[in-house]
């Protein structure tokens, strides 16, 4: 046969790529319960989409080529749902899937190919980080760094991450950029291994406490989902790409509307309170506004106070950013601003409409909010509100006061703001007021301290905004979802049919 001792050293060298680290150390990962890099691939895309790159690269030095096949990443481009993505995938059987000059150069090729032709980005982070000894020294060290726009995010196309194990160095960095992140519950997401920070800071370190999965999606707030397995982290990351457009400069993909979609709207007034001291779950009444099932919460172990989601609406996507007062009482932090400032870099970067639905006694204020500079968060959400060129409506639910009422949206900050018919809005809480006003305390003289709280409420009602035309109507909370389902359908029209000026594009990906 023609071409037959070609065809026999081709069939040995894909065989070597595909045995990865070897059949030792697939069986370890297998009997974690862990899928190895070509099996997330084989769950990521539809069957038979997958195509290769960089196969049959290997590490450097040459004396590393029988050890590194694919040299620790697996990458190339397949379908997720009929739609097109490109894929990293950390083999941590080779190498433990460190970062060489030659897989470098692979990830940057699929990273830029994904760009240009406007296709979201997955990666499966798992690595130690830089392999030694290949990265030690001047020569090592100077081998990095070839491709000064490796980490700048300018959001042309969405990023999405799951760590799935270890997550150092590279694997870490690719996860900060990302736009959502989901992370095994028994993974390790940080700068460095807890190994390399004890000896650096000299102090023993708990792994989770340093790099595990409550630190990242309850304290800093980097991770959007804690998982059980890997399965469940790929479903995720496809879950949350069906909301998004493949790339900056298209809409995203408009679903079918269940049956009855309308009607759980029908029972807001049952999920809120009207004694505005009493509290509820704004994810409730979120889950109401949208279409059933549709609603996807993000990071909803971090800043519990402001509640984020994508959702849908008659089918169109939107992003919704409420105040939730089962969480200090709706009152947004310094962590709160962040959440709020990422979750607007999503939507107006992928062309996302935006609801806010506000029920928000203020700004919380004190010592710890300035060490954690407050003042600085809170002007960021603001300007990254008014930076936001997508459609943007706004809902007045029960209260609204202060400053929060224009960070969340009050007036023109949204294209169309509208106020329940029991919407209170105001300088702060009446309550609050009267004692900073008239120096009047409760306990020392109640009846004179309820009459000047009503005396602060004159003039705050949802009619008096609109009498000064900053709410464009009032409306009965049963009516919201029809409201923003009109609102949306008008709004999309405008002239750049629903694509934004991505004025956010740039906005640093950390907080």
């Amino acid at each position: 046969m023609a071409f037959e001792k070609y065809i026999a050293e081709h069939e040995r060298r894909t065989a070597r790529a595909l045995a990865m680290g070897g059949k030792e150390r697939l069986e370890k990962q297998a009997a974690l319960g862990r899928l190895n890099a070509r099996q997330r691939i084989d769950h990521l895309f539809d069957p038979g989409s997958f195509i290769e790159i960089g196969m049959f690269a290997r590490g450097e030095p040459r004396g590393d080529w029988d050890k590194t096949p694919a040299d620790g990443k697996v990458t190339g481009y397949g379908r997720i749902n009929g739609r097109e993505a490109a894929v990293v995938s950390h083999d941590i059987t080779v190498k433990s899937a460190s970062s060489s000059p030659v897989n470098v150069r692979k990830m940057g090729h699929v990273r830029r190919t994904a760009i240009a032709n406007g296709v979201p980005l997955v990666l499966f982070n798992e690595s130690s980080g830089a392999r030694i000894p290949d990265t030690m020294g001047a020569i090592g060290t100077g081998t990095l760094g070839q491709d000064p726009t490796q980490f700048i995010r300018m959001r042309e196309i969405p990023y999405v991450a799951a760590v799935l194990g270890p997550a150092f160095g590279t694997a870490c960095w690719f996860t900060q950029l990302s736009d959502f992140v989901v992370m095994r519950k028994d993974a390790q997401l940080a700068i460095s291994s807890p190994r390399v920070t004890e000896i650096a800071i000299r102090q023993k370190i708990d792994p989770m406490e340093l790099s595990g999965w409550r630190m990242q999606t309850e304290v800093t707030g980097k991770v959007d989902y804690g998982v059980d397995s890997d399965e469940e982290a790929i479903d995720l990351l496809k879950q949350f790409l069906s909301y998004l457009p493949s790339h900056h400069n298209e809409l995203p993909p408009r679903a079918a509307v269940p049956a009855g979609a309308d009607e759980p709207a029908t029972k807001l007034l049952d999920l809120v309170p009207e004694d505005r001291a009493k509290v509820y779950d704004m994810r409730k009444v979120a889950a109401a506004l949208c279409d059933p099932g549709s609603l996807f919460p993000l990071k909803d172990r971090f800043a519990k106070a402001a509640f984020t989601a994508l959702g849908r609406i008659d089918g169109r996507t939107v992003g919704i950013l409420g105040s939730n007062p089962m969480f200090k009482a709706g009152a947004l932090d310094a962590d709160a601003c962040d959440k709020a400032c990422t979750f607007f870099v999503l939507c107006d970067s992928f062309n996302i409409p935006i609801v806010i639905l506000a029920d928000t006694p203020g700004f919380l204020i004190g010592v710890e909010g300035e060490r954690r500079k407050a003042p600085g968060k809170v002007i960021n959400m603001m300007s990254a509100l008014q930076m936001c060129s997508v459609p943007k409506f706004s809902i007045v639910m029960r209260k609204s006061y202060g400053q929060a009422y224009l960070n969340m949206g009050g007036t023109r900050n949204t294209d169309e703001m509208l106020a329940w018919y029991c919407a209170d809005v105001g300088f702060m809480d009446p309550n609050v007021g009267v004692n900073v006003v008239y120096g009047v305390k409760r306990e020392e003289d109640p009846q004179r301290f309820e009459q000047l709280v009503e005396e602060i409420r004159r003039d705050s009602s949802a009619y008096d905004l609109a009498g000064i035309f900053s709410a464009v109507a009032v409306i009965d909370p049963r009516e919201s979802r029809r409201w923003l389902a009109r609102l949306l359908e008008l709004h999309q029209r405008r002239l750049t049919k629903g694509i934004g000026k991505h004025l956010l594009s740039g906005w640093p990906t950390t907080f």
